[in-house]
């Protein structure tokens, strides 16, 4: 180190080390440009993934709703005649409901649908917090078709 004739030129010969606020303040802008776009997309994508629990349910009342009829004249009335004891799915985020067909559907179709449970985040599932299978003739139809992923 070069001996200096005063301390205000020691100061002038360091070099310039850190960031200025305006690059701080200009990375933080970015950065929140970029979460408001990337949040809600987040979200969406968590909601399509919890939908697999109402399909689950779901899939799961329609077997058995089969095997019910394959050993019953007509499908079972409600998830009680089923052997299931609980409407929420495993993680409790949708309440499944399950009807047989009545008048001349009676016996041969049922309906099976699933609601967004109130307070959890799949009630805020645009288009999607009722998801519902309906079995008529042997003919199965999806409404909400797009949130069952077919």
């Amino acid at each position: 180190m070069p001996p200096y004739e005063s301390l205000a030129d020691a100061g002038r010969h360091q070099a310039v080390r850190g960031f200025t606020l305006l690059e701080l303040m200009v990375v933080v802008v970015v950065v929140s440009i970029v979460a408001a776009v990337a949040y809600p997309s987040f979200l969406s994508q968590i909601r399509k993934a919890r939908r697999s629990d109402a399909i689950e349910f779901a899939s799961r009342v329609q077997q058995l709703q089969e095997r019910h009829r394959a050993s019953n004249p007509a499908y079972a009335a409600n998830l009680a005649a089923l052997g299931i004891t609980s409407a929420n799915s495993s993680n409790a985020l949708y309440t499944l409901v399950t009807a047989a067909g009545a008048g001349a559907a009676a016996g041969t179709a049922y309906t099976i649908t699933a609601t967004a449970a109130s307070g959890t985040s799949q009630a805020a599932d645009t288009g999607c917090t009722t998801m519902t299978i309906t079995q008529s003739a042997g003919a199965m139809s999806y409404t909400a078709a797009a949130c069952w992923g077919r």
